[in-house]
């Protein structure tokens, strides 16, 4: 439940917290929950969510709500630090018997004052299309469960389309989907379009267009979540067996992969100019991974338990543009070896729009600042600062540290962390708590919380061109999986759609379908099911987790703890009695929720004003 930690002062709930920028405050009467507003009882439960969309209301009140408690799921008119909730009117507001949300999503790109399109996902497997604004319910897919037994984890519209949307399932499988396609009657029938380094991607044999388009098998045990690219070029996913895997989406081609110091990954999130992927999960980190390298390049400890939520922060990230040249191609240590220092520069506020040269040959970013946050189970909300010093180990600061600090990298020795990694894991218990302290506050021994780093040593940046000690080449097993994606390569969408009409032609030798014991699979996504089911997977699986430790800790895919630089949080605070399940930045806040139910609005410095009545 709440964090352990003794005396009174540790457990304390914060109600505000300051940042280099100003003070973040609390909101009290912009709490958002079920009229009642009574604790919920969140034993057993899925993780609550909450999703945002604008229906672009001339009024300036467009923004719109979801979220789900339980059994319920509720709809309102989002009145952010402008004007109190009111939770007696609830524009919808639904009960389901037999099954529970997990997740939902709105698609921009439809959304109208008099209509919005929201998918929703359930523990069952189930996926609904509703219009809470018409109160509407479109459609069902999944119906009968004939494509997938398990739980949804995620559920996201494809960027860019009014159709198309991607279902992932605690069976480690991802399906897309077409809202004008019908799912069958029947079980459907696969074929291999293809196959990488522990993923198979398939399309759907049938003689007329039917849902599912295309059948992602990523990785072992649950996908707890995916993420599109600012792009939506690429797609990463976080996965129960501890692994992020980026995959160009329209190629199904696998770009780079990362594992976690130990434990599942159950959160990941995109910077907004797509340059860096942030994720966390059951080892207690943040993990910070350059796409454009395919390298982890600093570790984040603040956490006392799992850390269930990470998000960037657009409106705080700042970046400094700087030119190059036409022809240039490289990582970001050919780069900064032969850029100028010597232009002038001016600072850009981070829009959307300003950071989204992610993958531009004509200008990089140089001087830059990236906010991101996370929350746990462990109740608390931690900021990060992820600077130039850390981004850009081998260049002289062009601006002031900022508070993030670094703690120095000294750690125990490779022998006893891989120990105490396997200990911990196959001794998780079921509030979340795995008592991770001991490894990273070894990790950060002889270092004062607050003392100004010594300079890093120039192997924490981990060039890409060395490998590490045990390591090995790009794309093997055990060391970095980096592989450029080409243009040219066909979308596997378009072959989805070729493969229905030709299902006679295969592209690739039969595959036998997978065990249907894979959709009993039901691993962690945000909390520990009590099923004996569950227990007997998590300790069959401990073997496996002991030998993938061993093959991967001290390479590329996973540095040791001295070998990255390690960042302490800006801001740490317990901001929940229960675990926390929801972190979004929006522009004049940002939104926290727990497991009790509670949607809170922090207002961001400077935007609180006197609340007006309903």
């Amino acid at each position: 439940m709440a964090a352990e930690g003794g005396g009174k002062e540790t457990n304390e709930i914060k109600t505000q917290f300051t940042t280099r920028e100003g003070v973040y405050k609390l909101l009290t009467h912009s709490e958002y929950s079920r009229p009642n507003r009574v604790p919920f009882n969140s034993q057993g439960s899925n993780p609550v969510k909450v999703s945002f969309v604008n229906v672009n209301d001339q009024s300036g009140n467009g923004d719109r709500i979801c979220f789900n408690v339980g059994r319920e799921l509720y709809f309102y008119i989002y009145k952010g630090v402008r004007k109190a909730a009111d939770l007696s009117k609830p524009v919808d507001k639904r009960i389901y018997k037999g099954t529970q949300p997990t997740c939902h999503d709105f698609n921009p790109l439809t959304a109208t004052a008099e209509s919005v399109s929201l998918l929703v996902g359930f523990s069952a497997g189930q996926v609904q299309l509703i219009d809470p604004i018409k109160k509407e319910t479109s459609k069902l897919f999944n119906e009968e469960r004939l494509i997938d037994k398990s739980r949804v984890t995620c559920v996201r519209w494809v960027p860019g389309s009014e159709s198309l949307f991607l279902v992932a399932h605690s069976s480690g499988s991802m399906y897309l989907y077409n809202v004008e396609n019908t799912c069958g009657t029947t079980a459907p029938h696969y074929q291999l379009l293809k196959q990488g380094d522990n993923f198979a991607v398939h399309t759907c044999k049938s003689k007329s267009a039917r849902n599912p388009l295309l059948r992602w098998t990523v990785g072992e045990g649950a996908l707890n979540e995916f993420a599109f690219s600012p792009d939506g070029k690429f797609l990463a996913c976080a996965s129960q067996d501890g692994f992020l895997r980026v995959f160009g989406f329209d190629a199904a081609e696998l770009h780079g992969t990362m594992k976690s110091y130990f434990g599942g990954l159950l959160c990941v999130c995109w910077s907004p100019d797509g340059r860096y992927i942030v994720a966390g999960g059951e080892d207690d980190l943040v993990t910070v991974w350059s796409f454009l390298d395919c390298r982890v390049i600093a570790r984040g400890h603040g956490h006392k338990s799992w850390v269930s939520v990470v998000a960037f922060d657009h409106c705080t990230t700042s970046v400094e543009d700087g030119e190059l040249p036409a022809e240039f191609s490289g990582s970001d240590e050919d780069f900064h070896e032969q850029i100028h220092f010597g232009a002038g520069r001016e600072r850009a506020n981070s829009s959307h729009s300003r950071l989204s040269k992610r993958n531009s040959t004509e200008s990089r970013p140089v001087s830059v600042t990236y906010r991101f946050g996370s929350v746990g189970q462990d109740t608390q909300l931690c900021l990060w600062d992820l600077t130039e010093d850390i981004l850009f180990p081998h260049l002289p600061l062009s601006r002031t540290r900022t508070h993030t600090n670094v703690m120095s990298a000294t750690s125990p020795t490779a022998t006893g962390q891989t120990v105490t990694t396997v200990s911990i894991t196959s001794t998780t218990n079921s509030s979340g708590t795995n008592g991770k302290d001991n490894v990273s506050d070894g990790s950060a021994g002889g270092n004062p919380a607050n003392a100004l780093p010594d300079p890093l040593p120039r192997s924490n940046s981990l060039p890409q061109a060395t490998n590490p000690a045990g390591g090995s080449t790009p794309n093997s097993h055990t060391g970095s999986s980096c592989s450029s994606s080409s243009s040219k390569g066909n979308s596997i969408i378009d072959s989805a759609f070729i493969a229905t009409k030709f299902a006679t032609l295969s592209l690739h030798d039969s595959r036998k379908e997978r065990n249907e014991k894979d959709h009993k699979r039901n691993h962690s996504m945000g909390h520990i099911s009590s099923k004996s089911s569950d227990k007997l997977n998590q300790l069959s699986s401990s073997r496996t987790v002991k030998a993938e430790a061993a093959k991967t800790l001290g390479t590329t895919l996973c540095p040791r703890m001295e070998e990255v630089p390690l960042l302490e949080p800006l801001v740490c605070k317990k901001i929940a009695h229960e675990r926390l399940t929801v972190l979004i930045f929006l522009e004049d806040c940002l939104v926290t929720a727990c497991q009790e139910g509670f949607i809170c609005t922090w207002a961001r410095p400077g935007k609180v004003v006197s609340l007006q009545a309903f």
